[in-house]
């Protein structure tokens, strides 16, 4: 491939027709007609002009646009980018499972809350208002648990989730909105294997085993075969994939967060206080509170882009953006990149840490004023800062 040219906003315009042709192509059931959706024809179509353009030879078909995604890392592509937003050795596209990468949903979806908008905020902000509406705070926290902790329900437990108290009674419409049938691509010997970390189900591959698809159980390691699952009379059903990567991957590491306070400072944290403020409300000594979004994003510039505002309600005296460990060592300009696309307006409102750094910091101030058992529930709040 040539030099490539200066950074062209454009360029990203194009990376993101591309993303979203791969993630509707993962999302197809049935060949349709036109074999190809519209979007899918428009960024081909696109991509092959921007190629000539460049003087580069373009993908001979969709189906070549696909096999680029999965084998030819971003950083070959004929796409030029800001220095301070180097895409490195990413690929759009597993290559062994041929489904996208989260890379590829966060390209899809420049927003502050990809899930919401996977799914045209139907789920994630239908459930919202009806919590409001009957003003059950507790029912929507129990709502995000549900989606954190169980990403799979057979045919039966979906139909006794309608009976569940916590959440099920009011929000069943919703929840069973959220779940879809499992494609029989995830079906090996007549059963279906989770992944040990996540209970997500693992994807079968051609040489042999199996791959979960979320990227903390894939790169620490911690993805190996759990529970086997075989089909119910009722069938399987698994959560959307934009709701497994953007809720519950890091809700996962949101609730270890929450763990990790309890054993290491007896700090009882909320979670997702006033209907989701944000992830977090961290009680500290002298009734202090911090507030903490958990988020497990690739893209830094894109984290950084779309990032809102804490709400203000409930109060908080510090905000944190806390993303794991394991971000920060796959890519160690991921706190730099953040910085440098960060708004105006959020630059002393919010830092970033990831997990570790945060939880050493919180023994720092537990360290300097001693207490026990601080509990979100009892203490008084504190001012927004």
């Amino acid at each position: 491939m040539s030099a490539k040219p200066e950074a062209d906003v454009s360029d990203e315009n194009l990376l993101r027709l591309v993303a979203s042709a791969l993630a509707c192509l993962s999302r197809q059931r049935t060949v349709s007609n036109p074999v190809y959706p519209a979007k899918v024809q428009d960024a081909y179509n696109r991509l092959v002009l921007h190629c000539l353009r460049r003087e580069v030879e373009p993908p001979g078909s969709v189906a070549e646009m696909c096999r680029w995604a999965a084998e030819v890392p971003l950083e070959a592509w004929p796409l030029t980018f800001p220095s301070d937003s180097r895409v490195g050795e990413s690929f759009l596209v597993d290559r062994e499972t041929r489904l996208p990468h989260q890379l590829c949903l966060e390209w899809e979806v420049s927003a502050a809350d990809p899930a919401a908008e996977l799914f045209e905020n139907e789920r994630i902000l239908e459930a919202l208002a009806i919590c409001r509406a009957a003003k059950a705070p507790d029912a929507y926290t129990a709502f995000r648990a549900l989606l954190t902790s169980r990403p799979v329900l057979t045919g039966a437990e979906l139909a006794l989730v309608g009976g569940d108290p916590d959440c099920g009674m009011l929000l069943h419409s919703v929840i069973k909105r959220c779940y879809e049938p499992v494609p029989a691509s995830y079906l090996r010997d007549g059963a279906y294997q989770r992944c040990v970390r996540c209970r997500c189900l693992m994807v079968p591959l051609h040489r042999g085993g199996h791959r979960c698809e979320l990227d903390r159980c894939r790169r620490e390691g911690t993805g190996g075969e759990g529970e086997r699952l075989r089909p119910d009379r009722g069938g399987v059903f698994q959560l959307g994939r934009p709701l497994r990567m953007f809720v519950t991957s890091p809700g996962l590491a949101e609730i270890e967060l929450e763990a990790a306070l309890k054993r290491k400072f007896g700090i009882t944290a909320q979670m997702w206080p006033h209907y989701d403020a944000y992830d977090l409300r961290v009680p500290l000594p002298g009734g202090r509170h911090w507030a903490v979004d958990v988020k497990d994003r690739v893209n830094p510039v894109l984290l950084a882009r779309t990032l809102t505002p804490f709400r203000t309600q409930p109060p908080y005296d510090r905000a944190f953006l806390v993303v794991p460990r394991y971000r920060f060592r796959d890519n160690e300009a991921y706190g730099r990149q953040f910085r440098r696309n960060l708004t105006d307006e959020l630059v002393d409102r919010v830092t970033l840490l990831d997990d570790r750094a945060f939880l050493r910091l919180v023994g720092q101030v537990v360290a300097d004023q001693p207490s026990t058992q601080i509990d979100a529930r009892t203490e008084k709040g504190g001012s927004h800062a």
